[in-house]
């Protein structure tokens, strides 16, 4: 087991090169779709893009491995919330990948007989419900930067002195409003890893919203954010300091 979970666990950063790659694909894409001059460089785009697609299944074989083994260690974890947060979307996302691999199969006529359609929409809601989960995870995670921060007398002093630099605000709200503001800017600002994978996460979200017909948007929308989500991914394996733990 440990020699495979070595051995899959070489592919994520090229993994998100690739898919930073498609999705500026699909962003180009669907920017120039309206240029009749451009339909020859859109032709070749969606082509690059259907072909990273593929390549990108196929790096994810055995994939769902490493989510299995990550769930096993996120049920040690003595936080209950965390422990809830990170299991479930790890399971979920190793069943997304079960159902990535049994489509990849099918493409390549290894499998027959399979209800592409279903096997598709069964992936995108446990991928959605895996993104959930870890959203919920960030949330709780700012929470807790925030009460922190909030207990701290120096942060205290200087939002005090943030709020008397706005004597413009005459409302009971707002001041209460910017203080909250100020505080969860403040605790992002400190926490950097926090603040990168929340972005990504919340970015993650918009692909099978989507899909699902939850909340859906169109085409650009789904490839800004997935461009976004990948180059932040990027960062965070070149610079391990900014990948949020656990």
């Amino acid at each position: 087991m440990d020699t495979v979970v070595k051995f899959t666990g070489i592919s994520p950063g090229k993994d998100r090169v690739f898919a930073a790659t498609q999705f500026a694909c699909a962003l180009s894409t669907h920017l120039l779709r309206s240029s009749s001059q451009r339909r020859e460089l859109v032709a070749k785009l969606k082509i690059v893009e259907a072909n990273i697609s593929a390549g990108r299944k196929l790096l994810k074989l055995g994939n769902a491995v490493n989510s299995v083994e990550a769930a096993k260690r996120s049920l040690q974890l003595s936080d209950r919330v965390l422990c809830l947060c990170l299991t479930a979307a790890n399971i979920n996302r190793a069943l997304s990948l079960i159902c990535d691999n049994v489509l990849w199969a099918r493409s390549v006529g290894l499998i027959c007989g399979i209800n592409q359609e279903s096997w598709s929409l069964t992936s995108s809601r446990c991928y959605f419900l895996s993104v959930i989960m870890n959203v919920t995870r960030d949330f709780y995670v700012v929470i807790q930067l925030m009460t922190q921060k909030a207990k701290d007398k120096d942060f205290r002093q200087k939002m005090s002195q943030h709020l008397s630099e706005s004597p413009e605000v005459a409302e009971v709200l707002i001041p209460q409003l910017d203080a909250l503001l100020f505080l969860l800017f403040e605790s992002l600002k400190s926490h950097p890893a926090v603040a990168l994978d929340t972005l990504k996460n919340v970015c993650d979200l918009f692909s099978p919203l989507d899909r699902l017909g939850i909340y859906p948007s169109n085409a650009g929308v789904v490839a800004f954010c997935g461009l976004v989500s990948s180059l932040i991914g990027i960062v965070t394996i070149a610079k391990p300091n900014l990948n949020i733990k656990p």
